[in-house]
Formats: C-alpha cells, structure tokens, sequence
C-alpha cells in the first residue's frame, strides 16, 4: 500500500485536486465574501459520525492548502485507522473565509474514499481465516482510480489491475471476438504468450466448467471464475488446486462471501468496494 505521501506526490492526485477546487470556483465565494469578515480567524474540527476506517486525510489536508497555504491543519488519525463515532480526526486553523472554501471539496474526498475503505474492510474481516484476499476493479469513478484503489488498500484489500497494461486480461468479449475468427482459447492463451515480452500475467474469464477446464489447460496463470456458482468454483478449485490461482468474480455479496471465500479461490474481486459505496459520515464543526 502506498503512504498518503506517496499518493499525493503523483500528478494525477494533484491534478484530480485542482480539478475539483476549480469546479467548486472558491475563489469567488459570494457568501463567504458578503458575510464573512476578511480578517476572522477560526478553528474547525473534523469529527467522525460513524465507525469505519479512515481514508484521505492527506487530500482533505491539501484542498485546505491549496485554497489558503496559511491554514493549519493538525491531523490526529492517519490512514488505515480505526474510527468510532465522535473521534477528532483533524483539526481546521486560520482565516474563516478561506477554512469555509475549502470545506466542501475537503469532505466530499474523505468522506468519500473513507467509505471505500470502510466498506473494503468489513468484506476483509468477513473471510478472516480463509486464503482468499479481497480485491478492487476498474469499475471507479472517472478520473478518481488512483484514489479509490489507494483507499480499499487503507481497507485491507488488494489492488487489481490499475490501468489496461497492468497484465492481460482475456474476457468474455475478447473470446467472442476472436471465436468469431475462428480461434479457440487455447489458441488465445497461446497467441499471447507469444507477444508477451513484457511477462505479463495472463488470467483468463470464464464461465463454465468446460471453459475452466480449457484455460487451465492452456496455460493461463490466473483463471477468473465468472458468476459461477459456489458448487462449480468448488469443483474447478478442487480439481486443479495448484495448478493455477483462481480469482473469483460476480453476484458475490456480503451473504455469500464467506462461502465462496472457502471453495479456496485465491482473489475474489468486489466491483462495489467503489461504486456502491455509502458516503461516510463525517462533520466540519465550528469550535
């Protein structure tokens, strides 16, 4: 996992920051320059109305920055912490115009990427004891994967694939297409080790024990086990355990998780940990 200076030294984090401070224009706060005094200094405190675990602390600490580099921002939980409902896990100082700027922007990323890890943690705790790990997708929000990735790692899950050149990935849709020109999957699988001078992995999507059997045997190195049942994962780990890692994929909920957790997969991938989450509550509170 990176540390949440790491995250924001990339370009892409700076970048997703500035974005979101200028679609909010902060610097033309009407209500903050009609009714707040120019000189009024205050205090803020960011509280936590939930238990969960926190995330983006770094980023919520840098929007206040970048709208007003003399505020000061005393941190008092770091990423990956516990949270209970009523812990102070920051504290606001300085000019009150420009503390009340950079409030929004501030809470939409921690609330936000905290509810990613929250949730990540509560799918972690849930296959506690099994071999399985946890792990994210690309199915984030448009131009926020560095972030929500960073955040199901403050959670205790996995990062899968960053971006397309991560490793090779052969779907449904890249077998439909190229059986459509008449290739098989072994022919797939082989076609492209061949043009894999990087070494990347190669996992390959299934959806039934036929094709199971086909990717194992075509030397895949992971074989993604899609919508399958919690009986045919069984049966396709047992059958080739160690062989080849399993990753298992779709209709995996909160009910069945520990189930299929115990078929002895080794990844099980939860689109939700970043696009269904509840945002986390959180408060900036005058003091």
């Amino acid at each position: 996992m990176k540390t949440s200076d790491e995250l924001l030294q990339k370009r892409e984090v700076q970048a997703i920051i500035r974005l979101a401070l200028a679609e909010d224009r902060f610097r033309s706060d009407a209500t903050g320059r009609l009714v707040i005094p120019a000189h009024l200094e205050s205090q803020a405190v960011l509280l936590s109305k939930a238990d969960g675990v926190l995330s983006g602390i770094g980023v919520f600490a840098t929007v206040f920055q970048r709208v007003d580099p003399s505020l000061k921002v005393d941190v008092r939980k770091t990423d990956g912490s516990k949270l209970k409902a009523g812990d102070k896990v920051a504290v606001v100082s300085g000019n009150t115009r420009s503390v009340l700027r950079a409030e929004r922007t501030a809470l939409n990323f921690v609330c936000h990427l905290s509810a990613v890890a929250s949730a990540t943690a509560v799918y972690v705790e849930c296959i506690k004891g099994t071999k399985a790990q946890i792990a994210d997708t690309r199915k984030t929000s448009a131009g926020q994967r560095l972030l929500e990735k960073y955040a199901v790692s403050c959670g205790g899950g996995k990062n899968h694939r960053m971006h397309l050149s991560d490793a090779i990935l052969i779907k449904d849709n890249h077998i439909a297409a190229l059986r459509n020109a008449g290739q098989s999957l072994g022919e797939i699988v082989s076609q492209a080790k061949k043009r894999n001078r990087r070494g990347l992995e190669i996992e390959v999507e299934v959806n039934s024990l036929s094709q199971a059997e086909e990717a194992v045997s075509s030397g895949a190195d992971i074989v993604l086990l899609d919508n399958m049942s919690v009986d045919e994962m069984q049966a396709v780990v047992s059958k080739h355990r160690g062989r080849v890692r399993f990753e298992a994929s779709g209709g995996i909920t909160l009910q069945n998780l520990r189930e299929v957790a115990e078929t002895g997969v080794h990844i099980i991938s939860i689109g939700a940990l970043t696009h269904s989450v509840k945002v986390f509550d959180f408060s900036l509170e005058m003091m």
